[in-house]
């Protein structure tokens, strides 16, 4: 698959690219400091991947965390990877399929209950399919399926975060992907998911301006999602721990003029706030609406 070729290709911030974790972002300064110390941070879909390299960011700035997965056993295993790397973190698991209205009432329940507050949510739990076949050739129910992990799983736990965050005038980061901007043949279920979002960022914004909200793009990260759809490991390119660090430095107050907007993990983010901040402000840019020719 040839994405320059694609529509929506062009649809970039004229910043550098990066790959990997570089100065602008260095998370040891949250080390150093321990600057999330005494803050609670539920993530989802972090038994692997960027979910589990993000909780690993966390707990070495200080958070207490709530880790979320379908399976058990594979939160156990997170649990200890992360234990291995900072013995005294607090970490609790809970398994949950984040489809389950329920089960998302209780995950944020619980962490409360445990930890005594929320301050941060990082919705990251998502889904995509190599079926490659027009919409109309696919079953409907699979293709269904995609929307909602991405958007009802998204959406459950903001759902009842957004009441705890409100106390702690706390963040939230979703997970969505450059895909929302393309328009890639045989994949609308994953591309129109991941394009909801950053219009439910928005909303979020708007009727709870006390949080920000950030939805970003992680970067073609080598995960097993990412594998299949490609149907190959070549095009990965970009480290776990570019996306964990942008979302420290977003979370840490540095950067809330990009609340409610797309933000690429892969953006130079020290660009972005040199060259383009006063026209992402100005122009009310990074978010869907139509562009109308001069």
């Amino acid at each position: 698959m040839d994405l320059a070729s694609l529509r929506g290709s062009a649809e970039v911030l004229k910043v550098a690219a990066r790959h990997d974790v570089y100065p602008f972002i260095d998370p040891k300064v949250h080390y150093d400091a321990q600057t999330l110390a005494g803050r609670v941070v539920l993530i989802t879909g972090a038994s692997r991947g960027i979910g589990l390299e993000t909780a690993l960011h966390f707990v070495r700035a200080g958070a207490s965390l709530t880790i979320v997965a379908r399976k058990q056993e594979a939160l156990d295993a997170s649990r200890d990877t992360i234990l291995r790397e900072r013995p005294s973190a607090q970490v609790f698991t809970f398994p949950a399929d984040v489809r389950d209205v329920k089960k998302a009432e209780e995950a944020v329940a619980a962490t409360v209950t445990r930890f005594g507050r929320l301050d941060i949510l990082v919705a990251n739990a998502g889904s995509l399919r190599a079926s490659f076949q027009p919409f109309a050739s696919e079953d409907p129910t699979k293709w269904w399926e995609i929307m909602e992990v991405n958007i009802r799983g998204t959406y459950n736990f903001i759902h009842f975060a957004v009441p705890e965050l409100q106390k702690t005038k706390g963040r939230i980061v979703m997970t969505s992907s450059r895909a929302a901007q393309l328009r890639i043949p045989c994949s609308s279920e994953y591309c129109t998911s991941k394009h909801t979002l950053i219009r439910f960022a928005e909303f979020i914004s708007i009727e709870y301006p006390d949080l920000k909200v950030f939805c970003v793009h992680p970067g073609t990260v080598a995960t097993e999602l990412t594998v299949e759809y490609e149907g190959r490991a070549s095009r990965d390119e970009d480290s776990p721990a570019l996306c964990a660090a942008a979302i420290l430095y977003l979370i840490s107050g540095r950067a809330d003029y990009l609340s409610g907007r797309y933000v690429a993990a892969t953006w130079d983010l020290g660009e972005v706030e040199r060259d383009w901040k006063e026209k992402i402000v100005s122009q009310e840019a990074l978010v869907s609406k139509l562009h109308i020719p001069q």
